[in-house]
């Protein structure tokens, strides 16, 4: 985004010709990382700290998935089984997705997008990441302790009454809630007080429209999570009876509070992921998005709708019938602004002239996986349908049909996107096909098996099968191992990037908005001048054609 409605050729090429002035290079030493106010190394921080927390869940899930080839015991006991099912999904949840594009690409680029010098509160937001760094060491001492094998939701009464080391992984969750609301209450001020010139809210680029909805969910509702985890501490440690029912407290309550805070966390995880695809599809079908106004709006209307939706997880919990047939209601009205994102993007693309680069095949990816896994919502949200479906692996295939192929597809995407920007050097293209081709694959072939197996009776959380669900099984872990390389391959062309890459311009792809307006990578202060805007962050795109000599797009003749 500029003063101009065009992107001219000098924007689109500009190399940075002082390196030293860079944010990478502004200060040097390792306390300068740790104590910087700078937020594109709070981000870069928190990018590296969430990749190697994936790195982790996903050994454990492949560990999950090793174990399941056969059935009975084949390599894990089944207390290691639960363990790594635990840590599997307490890891991915509060260390990878819930700070993954917020914490990590949004502290990089929402500034950027911004056009401001920094975060509101650049200590508050070095707080913030100092506190997931302590939160995830206590998830560590858990491991090392021995590791909670109560499941990622910490349900009562095991998990008040079972000798693995709950406390110290509840406690780290509970540090982690203070960090997303320090986060979120940096972005809702950040985008209140620093926008430039002429930036009005319809002005706002969608992915700055999707942290701010973002944020107030965190603000709102991770509170609720923290108190019930100081609750569940408490009940352990003193014996006070809340939620165990041996003490006189009641199991339901903690589903109540826990999904409270962990329906709206859903939103926590995927709304960001609708921003960065909005901003994905609209650069690489070099086309204005269609329908901003809408798509600005949805995120809004599911961050408010997301409150009142916990308990269609609680349909076989004994709610009443009035209230379940209120919160399946509920659920299937908050399809409607999903729904709306979808058609508005794949209207975008229609007769767009459309660049299949990295970050557009994770796009499109996102489109198919995540429309799948909204799909099956609908069976989940149905009263009678999902009293047969419930704790089956249909739920699992679910679940992370949005999480995996909606929260980290689009992650992936918005990486490859930004990273350019980020790093001030291209990776290679033809590696990072492949290895969005390798996640896709993986991804559908690891997790639609799943749906069959709980249409056919299969619960979730087993160690063990009957003979019937084992080629499903082993298709299913096939298509895991398929997954994992698909990340190794992309960890390995990114980080030689780092090195050996192309320098890359300053708008590699040919982006409209405000952070393809700076160097790669961008200076300490981001700006040398505050930018004035007088359009839309979607206006003035042209078509274009790569240059190999500068590794961005310019102008066609």
């Amino acid at each position: 985004m500029s003063s101009t409605a065009t992107i001219s050729p000098s924007d689109l090429g500009v190399i940075p010709s002082k390196a030293e002035e860079n944010y990478l290079k502004h200060d040097k030493g390792i306390l300068s990382w740790i104590f910087t106010l700078d937020h594109k190394r709070i981000g870069l921080m928190y990018l590296v700290s969430v990749l190697a927390s994936f790195a982790l869940g996903g050994f454990f899930a492949l560990a999950i998935r090793a174990e399941l080839f056969f059935p009975g015991p084949t390599l894990i006991t089944h207390d290691q089984y639960n363990q790594a099912m635990t840590l599997h999904g307490a890891v991915m949840v509060f260390l990878v997705i819930i700070p993954g594009i917020p914490a990590a690409l949004g502290n990089i680029i929402l500034p950027l997008q911004l056009g401001a010098k920094d975060v509101a509160f650049p200590r508050l937001n070095l707080m913030s990441y100092h506190l997931w760094v302590l939160g995830a060491l206590f998830f560590i001492a858990s491991l090392v302790i021995s590791a909670a094998d109560t499941g990622w939701t910490f349900y009562v009464p095991y998990s008040t009454t079972t000798p693995t080391a709950v406390i110290p992984a509840a406690f780290g969750a509970f540090i982690l809630g203070f960090s997303s609301i320090f986060t979120g209450l940096n972005f809702i001020t950040t985008v209140h007080k620093l926008r430039p010139p002429g930036m009005t809210w319809f002005r706002l680029p969608l992915f700055v429209w999707a942290l701010y909805s973002t944020a107030v969910i965190q603000v709102l509702a991770t509170p609720v999570i923290g108190i019930t985890l100081l609750m569940l501490i408490v009940e352990r440690i003193v014996g006070l009876g809340i939620f165990d029912p041996a003490l006189g407290g009641d199991p339901v309550l903690f589903q109540h509070f826990f999904w409270f805070y962990s329906h709206p966390a859903v939103y926590i995880m995927i709304v960001p992921a609708f921003g960065v695809v909005s901003e994905i599809i609209a650069v690489f079908s070099r086309k204005e998005i269609f329908g901003y106004k809408f798509i600005a709006l949805s995120s809004v209307a599911i961050a408010l709708l997301g409150f009142l939706v916990w308990g269609h997880h609680m349909f076989t919990s004994g709610q009443s019938v009035l209230a379940g047939t209120i919160f399946s209601a509920i659920t299937f009205l908050i399809a409607i602004p999903t729904a709306i994102k979808i058609f508005n993007w794949v209207s975008t693309m229609y007769r767009g002239r459309i660049h299949l680069d990295t970050p557009m095949l994770y796009a499109i990816a996102f489109l198919w996986v995540f429309t799948i896994g909204g799909l099956t919502g609908i069976f989940l949200s149905t009263m009678s349908v999902d009293v047969h479906l419930h704790d089956t692996y249909f739920v699992v295939a679910h679940f992370h049909y949005v999480m995996m192929g909606g929260a980290i597809t689009s992650f992936m995407g918005g990486l490859h996107y930004w990273w350019p920007k980020f790093i001030g050097r291209m990776y290679n293209e033809k590696l990072a096909r492949i290895g969005a081709i390798l996640v896709f694959i993986g991804l559908n072939v690891t997790f639609f098996p799943q749906f069959l197996l709980g249409t056919r009776g299969m619960p979730r959380r087993y160690y063990n099968y009957l003979p019937e669900f084992q080629e499903l099984h082993q298709l299913s872990t096939i298509g895991a191992f398929t997954l994992g390389i698909g990340f190794v391959l992309t960890a390995i062309y990114l980080i030689q990037s780092v090195r050996k890459g192309p320098k890359a311009a300053a708008n590699p792809w040919g982006g409209t908005t405000l952070e393809w307006q700076c160097e790669s990578p961008p200076p300490y202060y981001n700006f040398h001048d505050t930018p004035e805007v007088n359009r839309g962050p979607y206006d003035g795109y042209q078509h274009l054609k790569f240059d190999k000599e500068i590794q961005g797009y310019v102008p066609a003749e």
